[in-house]
């Protein structure tokens, strides 16, 4: 049985496939559809800056608003000063179940300041930090990582080791290294050697689409979970028809373009809802592209969508493409 509750230190999650934390993705609108049409076990936000919430940056600190979710949400923070991250980890602890440490983003602008995915050339520094969120609250803390650098610093399982040591409660395993970004195929011997390394809970991520991707991921590496991220844009539900298909062994029907459309609108109306019409509609513009991926005679359609500017036009555009299909 692949699907089953798991523990992340005195959390227990109602299911083992969680929703991944993406920078300028997963914002409050997004964590919401995501819980109303795929019910992972966990959410997190978008990550969040230990130095923006230790200089008390309004703008930071607005990624904490998290509006009565449903529960648990794990919140994601980055950054290299232990005690930076140490003080934001107390500030965080209000609002989370979970306190993820990133460890594994790729992104130029963040490497280049020593976070992400740069702490994997420095393991002394990457248990310092964790050692020193785990001592600052009473939240479980999990860490998100990646294979390593490059292929000259393949560093996952000593990563593993240290952040168990330092008292972590998960660890999350991103089968690519950091010069890899999301090219070439996820690394399953890396995660199963890590799974095989610790005694923590571990997360298998990457490359996983499908429920078959998700029963190769559990069967060879042996991972107590799974996290998906890419595989779901534009299609929050997919989590829910990937549970399902684990547990039953039956797929769930696709989607109607009328269902599809409502999915769309609502997660309009909540985007809108939390940043207005104006940063709303265009925050939204990626998302509809998601949603329209692969839908037929739809780029000209995406196109039109990105220069309108109110939701009632784009509704209204959206409904005419819909109605074709």
């Amino acid at each position: 049985m692949y699907i089953k509750k798991i523990k992340i230190g005195n959390v227990e999650l109602e299911n083992n496939i969680l929703l991944a934390p993406m920078a300028g993705v997963t914002d409050l609108s997004f964590r919401k559809i995501c819980k109303k049409y795929g019910n992972p076990g966990l959410v997190c936000t978008e990550m969040i800056s230990s130095k923006g919430l230790f200089y008390n940056d309004k703008k930071t600190e607005q990624f904490l608003e998290l509006n009565e979710e449903k529960r648990p949400i794990a919140i994601q923070i980055f950054g290299n000063d232990p005690s930076v991250m140490a003080e934001a980890a107390k500030k965080v602890e209000l609002y989370a179940d979970i306190i993820d440490i990133n460890m594994g983003c790729p992104a130029p602008k963040v490497v280049k300041n020593g976070d992400g995915s740069k702490l994997l050339l420095n393991l002394e520094l990457v248990e310092k930090i964790v050692f020193e969120v785990v001592n600052a609250c009473n939240k479980p803390v999990t860490v998100k990582i990646r294979k390593g650098w490059n292929d000259e610093n393949i560093v996952a399982v000593q990563a593993a080791e240290a952040i168990e040591k330092a008292g972590a409660s998960a660890i999350t395993v991103h089968g690519r290294t950091r010069e890899q970004y999301y090219s070439g195929q996820v690394d399953l011997d890396i995660i199963k050697k890590v799974k095989e390394a610790v005694k923590i809970p571990v997360i298998g991520n990457g490359d996983v689409k499908t429920a078959q991707d998700a029963i190769k991921m559990f069967e060879y590496t042996g991972v107590d979970g799974i996290m998906i991220g890419r595989g779901i844009l534009g299609e929050p539900w997919k989590i829910k028809n990937i549970i399902n298909k684990l547990e039953t062994g039956l797929e769930m029907p696709e989607k109607t373009p009328a269902e599809k459309l409502n999915v769309i609108k609502e997660h309009i109306e909540l985007e809108i809802a939390e940043k207005g019409e104006y940063v709303g509609i265009r925050e939204m513009r990626k998302h509809i592209c998601w949603y329209l991926k692969n839908l037929p005679n739809s780029s000209s359609v995406r196109q039109i969508i990105n220069q309108l500017e109110s939701k009632d036009e784009v509704i209204k555009k959206l409904t005419e493409y819909f109605e074709t299909l």
